[in-house]
Protein backbone atom coordinates (compact mmCIF):
# COMPACT_ATOMS: atom_id res chain seq x y z
CA UNK A 1 0.00 0.00 0.00
CA UNK A 2 1.40 3.37 -1.06
CA UNK A 3 0.27 6.71 0.38
CA UNK A 4 -0.13 9.48 -2.20
CA UNK A 5 0.18 13.08 -1.07
CA UNK A 6 -1.36 14.76 -4.12
CA UNK A 7 -1.44 18.48 -4.90
CA UNK A 8 -2.25 20.59 -7.94
CA UNK A 9 -0.79 20.36 -11.51
CA UNK A 10 -1.27 17.63 -14.11
CA UNK A 11 1.72 15.70 -12.76
CA UNK A 12 -0.24 14.39 -9.76
CA UNK A 13 -2.96 13.07 -12.10
CA UNK A 14 -0.37 11.37 -14.31
CA UNK A 15 1.20 9.65 -11.30
CA UNK A 16 -2.21 8.44 -10.09
CA UNK A 17 -3.09 7.15 -13.57
CA UNK A 18 0.15 5.14 -13.73
CA UNK A 19 -0.36 3.64 -10.27
CA UNK A 20 -3.85 2.55 -11.29
CA UNK A 21 -2.45 1.02 -14.49
CA UNK A 22 0.10 -0.91 -12.44
CA UNK A 23 -2.73 -2.04 -10.14
CA UNK A 24 -0.90 -0.84 -7.05
CA UNK A 25 -2.86 -0.49 -3.84
CA UNK A 26 -3.01 3.15 -2.75
CA UNK A 27 -4.76 5.78 -0.70
CA UNK A 28 -4.78 9.54 -1.28
CA UNK A 29 -4.29 12.51 1.02
CA UNK A 30 -5.69 15.33 -1.09
CA UNK A 31 -3.72 18.57 -0.69
CA UNK A 32 -5.07 20.21 -3.87
CA UNK A 33 -6.72 23.61 -3.47
CA UNK A 34 -10.10 22.51 -4.80
CA UNK A 35 -10.16 18.95 -3.53
CA UNK A 36 -9.86 17.56 -7.08
CA UNK A 37 -9.36 13.97 -5.90
CA UNK A 38 -12.51 13.87 -3.76
CA UNK A 39 -14.22 11.33 -6.05
CA UNK A 40 -11.30 8.91 -6.05
CA UNK A 41 -11.48 5.80 -3.89
CA UNK A 42 -9.64 5.93 -0.56
CA UNK A 43 -9.26 9.71 -0.80
CA UNK A 44 -8.96 11.82 2.35
CA UNK A 45 -8.87 15.56 2.93
CA UNK A 46 -6.66 16.33 5.95
CA UNK A 47 -5.13 19.66 6.96
CA UNK A 48 -1.33 19.81 7.09
CA UNK A 49 -1.72 20.86 10.72
CA UNK A 50 -3.27 17.50 11.61
CA UNK A 51 -0.02 15.54 11.64
CA UNK A 52 -1.38 13.06 14.13
CA UNK A 53 -4.37 12.27 11.92
CA UNK A 54 -2.15 11.97 8.83
CA UNK A 55 0.29 9.62 10.52
CA UNK A 56 -2.53 7.54 12.06
CA UNK A 57 -4.09 7.14 8.61
CA UNK A 58 -0.80 6.00 7.06
CA UNK A 59 -0.33 3.42 9.78
CA UNK A 60 -3.99 2.33 9.64
CA UNK A 61 -3.54 1.67 5.92
CA UNK A 62 -0.51 -0.49 6.82
CA UNK A 63 1.76 1.66 4.70
CA UNK A 64 5.30 2.77 5.51
CA UNK A 65 5.94 4.55 2.21
CA UNK A 66 4.48 7.75 0.78
CA UNK A 67 4.92 9.68 -2.44
CA UNK A 68 4.43 13.43 -3.05
CA UNK A 69 3.21 14.64 -6.46
CA UNK A 70 1.92 17.99 -7.68
CA UNK A 71 2.20 21.45 -6.19
CA UNK A 72 1.36 21.63 -2.49
CA UNK A 73 0.81 25.26 -1.58
CA UNK A 74 2.30 26.76 1.57
CA UNK A 75 -0.44 26.79 4.22
CA UNK A 76 -1.67 29.87 6.07
CA UNK A 77 -0.20 28.99 9.43
CA UNK A 78 -2.40 31.44 11.34
CA UNK A 79 -5.57 29.65 10.24
CA UNK A 80 -4.40 26.06 10.77
CA UNK A 81 -6.15 23.92 13.36
CA UNK A 82 -3.64 21.64 15.01
CA UNK A 83 -3.88 18.28 16.72
CA UNK A 84 -1.35 17.19 19.37
CA UNK A 85 1.31 16.07 16.91
CA UNK A 86 0.61 19.16 14.84
CA UNK A 87 1.37 21.30 17.90
CA UNK A 88 4.57 19.31 18.48
CA UNK A 89 5.86 19.48 14.91
CA UNK A 90 4.53 22.83 13.67
CA UNK A 91 7.33 25.00 15.13
CA UNK A 92 9.87 23.22 12.90
CA UNK A 93 7.63 23.78 9.85
CA UNK A 94 7.17 27.49 10.62
CA UNK A 95 10.91 27.87 11.12
CA UNK A 96 11.56 26.18 7.79
CA UNK A 97 8.97 28.39 6.05
CA UNK A 98 11.14 31.43 6.79
CA UNK A 99 13.88 29.90 4.65
CA UNK A 100 11.73 28.79 1.71
CA UNK A 101 9.50 26.10 0.20
CA UNK A 102 12.39 23.66 -0.19
CA UNK A 103 13.09 23.89 3.53
CA UNK A 104 9.42 23.14 4.35
CA UNK A 105 9.58 19.99 2.22
CA UNK A 106 12.76 18.84 3.96
CA UNK A 107 11.18 19.48 7.36
CA UNK A 108 8.13 17.35 6.45
CA UNK A 109 10.37 14.53 5.22
CA UNK A 110 12.23 14.66 8.53
CA UNK A 111 8.96 14.46 10.46
CA UNK A 112 7.83 11.43 8.46
CA UNK A 113 11.22 9.80 8.97
CA UNK A 114 10.84 10.30 12.72
CA UNK A 115 7.59 8.36 12.43
CA UNK A 116 9.36 5.59 10.44
CA UNK A 117 7.61 6.56 7.19
CA UNK A 118 9.73 6.61 4.04
CA UNK A 119 9.24 9.20 1.29
CA UNK A 120 9.99 7.70 -2.12
CA UNK A 121 10.71 9.53 -5.37
CA UNK A 122 7.74 11.21 -7.06
CA UNK A 123 8.78 9.48 -10.30
CA UNK A 124 9.28 6.05 -8.71
CA UNK A 125 6.44 4.67 -10.84
CA UNK A 126 6.95 7.09 -13.76
CA UNK A 127 10.64 6.99 -14.75
CA UNK A 128 9.57 7.61 -18.36
CA UNK A 129 8.80 11.23 -17.44
CA UNK A 130 12.50 12.05 -17.21
CA UNK A 131 15.05 11.99 -20.02
CA UNK A 132 18.54 10.67 -20.69
CA UNK A 133 21.40 12.79 -22.01
CA UNK A 134 21.15 13.83 -25.62
CA UNK A 135 19.69 16.23 -28.18
CA UNK A 136 16.00 15.49 -28.69
CA UNK A 137 15.35 17.74 -31.68
CA UNK A 138 16.54 18.19 -35.26
CA UNK A 139 17.89 21.64 -34.33
CA UNK A 140 21.16 21.53 -32.41
CA UNK A 141 22.88 24.17 -30.25
CA UNK A 142 25.82 26.02 -31.81
CA UNK A 143 29.27 26.29 -30.22
CA UNK A 144 28.33 29.75 -28.97
CA UNK A 145 25.14 28.30 -27.47
CA UNK A 146 27.15 25.58 -25.70
CA UNK A 147 29.44 28.21 -24.13
CA UNK A 148 26.39 30.15 -22.92
CA UNK A 149 24.80 26.96 -21.56
CA UNK A 150 27.96 26.03 -19.65
CA UNK A 151 28.08 29.52 -18.16
CA UNK A 152 24.49 29.18 -16.94
CA UNK A 153 25.06 25.71 -15.48
CA UNK A 154 28.10 26.96 -13.53
CA UNK A 155 26.03 29.83 -12.15
CA UNK A 156 23.24 27.50 -11.00
CA UNK A 157 25.81 25.27 -9.28
CA UNK A 158 26.89 28.22 -7.13
CA UNK A 159 23.44 29.31 -5.96
CA UNK A 160 22.38 29.07 -2.34
CA UNK A 161 20.65 25.84 -1.26
CA UNK A 162 17.36 27.63 -0.60
CA UNK A 163 17.37 30.11 -3.49
CA UNK A 164 14.25 30.07 -5.64
CA UNK A 165 16.38 29.91 -8.79
CA UNK A 166 15.99 26.65 -10.67
CA UNK A 167 15.83 28.27 -14.11
CA UNK A 168 17.55 31.06 -15.98
CA UNK A 169 17.98 32.37 -19.51
CA UNK A 170 21.36 32.81 -21.18
CA UNK A 171 22.43 34.54 -24.37
CA UNK A 172 25.87 35.29 -25.86
CA UNK A 173 27.63 33.90 -22.77
CA UNK A 174 25.61 36.16 -20.45
CA UNK A 175 22.81 35.46 -17.97
CA UNK A 176 19.98 37.74 -19.04
CA UNK A 177 17.17 36.56 -16.74
CA UNK A 178 16.84 34.61 -13.49
CA UNK A 179 13.80 32.86 -12.03
CA UNK A 180 12.34 34.11 -8.75
CA UNK A 181 9.60 32.85 -6.45
CA UNK A 182 6.97 33.49 -9.16
CA UNK A 183 8.35 30.71 -11.36
CA UNK A 184 9.62 29.98 -14.85
CA UNK A 185 6.56 31.14 -16.83
CA UNK A 186 6.67 34.58 -15.21
CA UNK A 187 10.40 34.87 -15.92
CA UNK A 188 9.93 34.05 -19.61
CA UNK A 189 7.05 36.54 -19.91
CA UNK A 190 9.44 39.38 -18.99
CA UNK A 191 11.43 38.83 -22.18
CA UNK A 192 11.03 40.87 -25.32
CA UNK A 193 9.86 39.04 -28.42
CA UNK A 194 12.64 37.41 -30.45
CA UNK A 195 14.90 37.31 -27.40
CA UNK A 196 17.06 34.56 -28.95
CA UNK A 197 17.95 33.27 -25.48
CA UNK A 198 18.22 29.73 -24.08
CA UNK A 199 16.20 28.45 -21.12
CA UNK A 200 18.11 26.29 -18.63
CA UNK A 201 15.99 24.52 -16.02
CA UNK A 202 17.87 22.42 -13.46
CA UNK A 203 17.11 21.30 -9.90
CA UNK A 204 18.07 23.80 -7.23
CA UNK A 205 21.31 23.15 -5.35
CA UNK A 206 20.76 20.35 -2.80
CA UNK A 207 17.11 20.12 -3.87
CA UNK A 208 15.34 17.05 -2.53
CA UNK A 209 14.72 15.18 -5.77
CA UNK A 210 12.23 12.79 -4.19
CA UNK A 211 9.44 15.35 -4.23
CA UNK A 212 10.53 18.56 -5.91
CA UNK A 213 11.75 17.92 -9.46
CA UNK A 214 11.59 20.91 -11.83
CA UNK A 215 8.96 20.41 -14.51
CA UNK A 216 8.41 21.46 -18.11
CA UNK A 217 5.81 20.51 -20.71
CA UNK A 218 4.22 21.61 -23.96
CA UNK A 219 3.16 24.98 -22.50
CA UNK A 220 6.79 25.75 -21.61
CA UNK A 221 7.85 25.11 -25.22
CA UNK A 222 4.98 27.28 -26.47
CA UNK A 223 6.11 30.08 -24.15
CA UNK A 224 9.62 29.69 -25.54
CA UNK A 225 8.30 30.14 -29.08
CA UNK A 226 6.19 33.14 -28.09
CA UNK A 227 9.19 35.02 -26.73
CA UNK A 228 11.69 33.84 -29.31
CA UNK A 229 13.81 31.48 -27.25
CA UNK A 230 16.01 29.20 -29.33
CA UNK A 231 16.50 26.30 -26.95
CA UNK A 232 15.73 24.48 -23.69
CA UNK A 233 18.27 22.65 -21.52
CA UNK A 234 17.33 20.09 -18.85
CA UNK A 235 19.23 17.85 -16.42
CA UNK A 236 19.46 14.14 -17.18
CA UNK A 237 16.95 12.14 -15.10
CA UNK A 238 16.33 15.15 -12.83
CA UNK A 239 13.51 16.98 -14.62
CA UNK A 240 9.91 15.99 -15.14
CA UNK A 241 9.21 16.30 -18.86
CA UNK A 242 5.45 16.19 -19.46
CA UNK A 243 3.93 15.81 -22.95
CA UNK A 244 7.37 14.77 -24.18
CA UNK A 245 6.47 13.64 -27.70
CA UNK A 246 4.16 16.63 -28.29
CA UNK A 247 6.80 19.02 -26.97
CA UNK A 248 9.52 17.60 -29.21
CA UNK A 249 7.25 17.73 -32.26
CA UNK A 250 6.31 21.34 -31.51
CA UNK A 251 9.96 22.27 -30.85
CA UNK A 252 11.03 20.82 -34.20
CA UNK A 253 8.28 22.75 -35.97
CA UNK A 254 9.30 25.94 -34.14
CA UNK A 255 13.06 25.42 -34.69
CA UNK A 256 13.78 25.21 -30.95
CA UNK A 257 16.34 22.74 -29.66
CA UNK A 258 15.86 20.55 -26.57
CA UNK A 259 19.07 19.39 -24.93
CA UNK A 260 19.35 17.14 -21.89
CA UNK A 261 22.75 17.36 -20.21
Amino acid sequence: MIGLFLGDTDFSKIVLKKIKKLKKKYFIIDFSKNNVFSKEKNSYRISIGKFGKIIDLIKKQKSNKVLFAGKIAKPKFSSLRLDLKGIYYMPSIIKAAKIGDAAIIKAIIKILKNEKIEVISSIHFNPELTGKKGIYTKIKPSRTDIRSINRGIKYLAKTNSYDHIQALIVKDNNIIMKEDIRGTKKMISKLKNNSDGILIKFPKKKQDLRIDLPTIGIQTIKDCKKYGLKGVVLKSKKNIFLDKSKSIKFANKSKIFILIK
